[in-house]
């Protein structure tokens, strides 16, 4: 330890310079800003609670995810023939009324006949018969609805109306199975594909 006292110094500016002994203070410095860097850093303690929080967000991220590169939407997922562009009632339809139309829209230069729970319909051809099932009844006037289905060559549209009368007067509550069997004009019956679908009816 040194003895020497603190002193005032004067220069020849007449200004004071404070010396101040330290007595090791200024060489102890150094090595306690050592020890600090060498210290190990204090483990931080787990905290359950968020990393609950962290795996049920990241779970929730992940489902949604799948949501979007899984979702079907529309015609999507469906494996229907190049040929038919819709049908109606949709397949796997719920709350078909029993009188619900049947239709198959097909694309251009194909023919069709409808078969509903294993039955064939027979088939009338617009413009081959005197009942165009196109036309609309004015008000107070009565139109005789084919009791067939309905083939429109021109759209090669292919349909049916549960009426009184036909195969099949309305469809029965449950779930229903339709087929349409199809070919193209230029081929004929023999080249027939089929396509069915089903729907619930209540």
């Amino acid at each position: 330890m040194s003895d020497r006292p603190d002193i005032a110094v004067e220069d020849d500016t007449g200004t004071d310079h404070a010396l101040v002994a330290r007595d090791g203070a200024d060489a102890d410095a150094p090595n306690a800003a050592a020890e600090a860097a060498v210290a190990p850093r204090r483990k931080r303690s787990f905290d359950r609670g968020l990393f609950i929080a962290s795996m049920v967000i990241a779970a929730g991220l992940l489902l949604i995810v799948y949501g979007f590169t899984a979702a079907i939407t529309g015609d999507d997922g469906i494996d229907r023939p190049e040929a038919i562009e819709s049908v109606q009632p949709v397949e796997n339809a719920i709350q078909v009324l029993q009188q619900e139309r049947i239709v198959v829209d097909l694309e251009p230069g194909y023919e069709a006949v409808l078969i509903i729970d294993g039955v064939e319909l027979p088939t009338t051809v617009i413009g081959q018969s005197d009942v165009d099932p196109a036309v609309q009844a004015e008000p107070g006037q009565q139109i005789d609805l084919p009791t067939t289905a309905v083939f429109d060559p021109g759209n090669a549209v292919i349909s049916f109306q549960p009426v009184e009368g036909a195969l099949i007067e309305s469809l029965e509550e449950g779930t229903r199975e339709a087929t349409v069997r199809f070919w193209k004009i230029e081929e004929g019956p023999r080249q027939a594909r089929e396509y069915s679908w089903t729907f619930e009816v209540i």
